[in-house]
């Protein structure tokens, strides 16, 4: 009909299709307000898709800003709504505790998940995947500071292994005088003598949580089930290596890309980096 008006009068149109003049403006106001944000829902979708569901509206208003327009995380919220979008659910994660084996060290975490700097508190974990009959592990160690994944070891059984592994890389990242203290579960590859050997040599103090708590590891517990949510689940995987393959990838993009808003909208690495360059 708008575009009618331009060859006809607008009370001849309005009476041919039986509208009342006030329905027609009503309408023509609300199209006019959905091309206002045709643009916004555009770069909504964009983001969207490139973090393959994985940001849900407070991310997307972030990285939005990111890329200096301003933008209410309310209208994306709406937006978002109305363009069906929705970011995944999480999982549960995989339990590595075989009875009382070795020594349960101290609480010394306290789940005090801030740190001042970078290498001052690492967590750790396991986590297992399937893949039809297949398994796979991952031990990966965090950084409190600016939750990026500092180490990571992966293999298709729990073994002590894999989370000595995934120290070894770990410590090659630290400075002579960083000493961070090294937050587990009391699963049971924490436990062996030759672990906490690895950790004597560098000085670096062992932190484990309480029995069957998973509140006192809660940072890598949020980390697994973003991991499962954002990679593990929005695929199908033919088998391990495939799935090791889309690990990898994810935990660059988790370091280097992927916004965190608790670190003022940036990546864990791009956080790091600001943050040295202003020291």
């Amino acid at each position: 009909m708008q575009d009618l008006r331009a060859h006809h009068p607008l009370a001849a149109l309005l009476k041919a299709a039986g509208l009342v003049r006030s329905t027609f403006y009503y309408q023509f106001k609300a199209l006019d307000r959905g091309e206002r944000h045709a643009g916004l829902k555009e770069k909504i979708r964009t983001l969207y898709e490139h973090h393959k569901g994985r940001y849900g509206y407070r991310r997307i208003t972030a990285a939005i800003r990111q890329a200096g327009e301003l933008v209410n995380h309310k209208t994306v919220q709406r937006l978002m709504g109305q363009l069906q979008l929705k970011s995944l659910v999480r999982p549960k994660k995989y339990r590595s505790w075989r009875g009382e084996v070795g020594r349960a060290a101290p609480n010394l975490l306290q789940r005090q998940f801030k740190a001042d700097g970078p290498n001052q508190k690492w967590v750790t974990d396991v986590t297992e995947f399937k893949v039809g009959a297949q398994k796979l592990y991952l031990s990966p160690v965090m950084d409190l500071y600016n939750g990026e994944i500092v180490a990571y070891q992966m293999d298709s059984r729990p073994s002590f292994e894999l989370v000595s592994g995934m120290l070894k890389k770990a410590l090659t990242r630290l400075r002579g005088n960083e000493r961070p203290l090294l937050h587990s579960d009391q699963g049971w590859q924490y436990r062996m003598p030759a672990f906490s050997r690895l950790l004597k040599q560098r000085q670096l103090p062992q932190s484990m949580s309480r029995k069957a708590n998973c509140l006192d590891n809660a940072a890598m517990e949020s980390f697994f089930g973003t991991l499962k949510s954002e990679c593990f689940r929005l695929d199908r995987f033919i088998n391990v290596d495939q799935l090791c393959d889309a690990l990898n990838r994810y935990i660059h993009y988790y370091n280097h890309e992927r916004i965190k808003l608790k670190l003022k909208g940036l990546s864990p690495v791009q956080y790091r980096t600001q943050a040295s360059a202003t020291r």
